[in-house]
């Protein structure tokens, strides 16, 4: 199947209770027993419930992968990963990510014994000088959060396994409309689906998708033992956005060049980041294992002033100041006191965020509306 049609029907089939087109929501905590162990595949809602197996087969489908698991939060998805570890292994991640898995990295898991190593993983010769015999885990973002930095998947990948490290990629960004990490060589991708996947800003949740089946053993033990699991109405939610996906992403795409070169252009604007730009670090990269790039950029006034930036996002109408990215409609935020705010202000500086950097998620709002909500906010 292609994309499209991959997005609408794979992993999914009607009720064979009713034949109801739209997956049920099997609003159920526990399931009916003939005898002890004798049932349908379905025991306890932590542990399975139909409406989540047909989006975890659909995640599946649409990475190329074999196995998916929900999580009620991208964090839960990622706190799932790092319980694959034991005190004493390392992991190699990219200095300009997510706050909050910088957070739940340094905060939470550094204290039971397990290092980790912040490297400029657009260098793929970082990544080959931090690994050492403890490290089990490289953990990769492409593009990256805020910067839009892009690395090299495959590269990446064959560092990782040479070293005998499993290579994870937050595939949020991209979705697997424009890139593919497990063709390239990951061996986990992960998602936080709040974002694109879902679409529509009205639900939270994250997913990871592998091939192997030791690791999806080894992934949903974790997954049914810990119970960070999603509830049956988000995950039918999840499954309605993603029938839209492949629609919605090439708005973003469309929306998010068109944006990118009215702010290059911009008397105002000092530096833009956004994979698409002939100018953007690694574009070339990005060229071969990317099919578009994106709706996510981020940019710098000149003079670099927080207070300059502040009066800018004050002033959007169609860029609403909120967290999180990937709806319908425009977003703005600043990393720096928002959704990096965990990560120390030097560190974040020396991955190369300024404390003035505005990011947008470009919504799938008419192009023309929303540049001139640009110019009136830039004045």
């Amino acid at each position: 199947m292609k994309f499209g049609t991959k997005a609408i029907h794979a992993g999914v089939h009607p009720d064979p209770a009713t034949g109801a087109i739209m997956t049920p929501i099997y609003q159920t905590s526990t399931y009916v027993q003939r005898s002890p162990g004798d049932h349908k595949g379905y025991e306890y809602s932590r542990t399975h419930n139909p409406t989540r197996t047909q989006l975890q087969d659909a995640l599946a489908a649409l990475e190329n992968g074999k196995h998916g698991l929900c999580f009620a939060s991208g964090m839960a998805a990622i706190d799932c990963v790092v319980k694959l570890l034991e005190p004493g292994d390392e992991v190699v991640a990219t200095n300009d990510l997510y706050g909050g898995s910088y957070r739940i990295f340094t905060k939470v898991f550094a204290k039971y014994g397990i290092k980790f190593n912040f490297v400029p993983m657009h260098d793929v010769e970082a990544v080959r000088a931090a690994m050492t015999e403890r490290t089990k885990l490289v953990w990769a973002e492409t593009p990256t959060n805020p910067l839009l930095h892009i690395i090299d998947i495959k590269a990446v990948a064959e560092v990782a396994h040479a070293g005998g490290a499993l290579l994870v990629v937050d595939n949020t960004f991209a979705t697997p409309y424009l890139q593919s990490p497990l063709d390239l060589g990951a061996d986990v991708v992960m998602h936080s689906l709040t974002k694109y996947m879902a679409g529509h800003s009205d639900t939270v949740m994250g997913a990871l998708i592998v091939q192997d089946d030791e690791l999806q053993q080894r992934l949903a033990f974790i997954q049914n033992a810990c119970g960070g699991t999603p509830g049956p109405q988000d995950c039918f939610l999840v499954l309605r956005g993603i029938k839209t996906l492949h629609i919605r992403m090439q708005r973003h795409c469309e929306n998010g060049r068109a944006v990118a070169e009215y702010l290059r252009q911009h008397p105002r604007v000092d530096k833009v980041y956004w994979p698409g730009l002939e100018t953007h670090p690694n574009h070339q990269v990005a060229r071969q294992q990317m099919r578009d790039f994106g709706g996510m950029l981020s940019f710098v006034l000149k003079g670099d002033k927080v207070e300059d930036a502040v009066a800018v996002l004050e002033k959007f109408q169609l860029f609403t100041l909120a967290e999180s990215l990937g709806g319908v409609e425009s977003l703005s935020g600043h990393p720096a006191t928002m959704t990096h705010a965990s990560i120390p202000a030097e560190e974040r500086r020396k991955a190369g965020l300024s404390d003035s950097l505005i990011r947008l998620s470009v919504g799938i709002e008419d192009a023309e509306d929303l540049i001139e909500d640009l110019a009136q906010a830039l004045g």
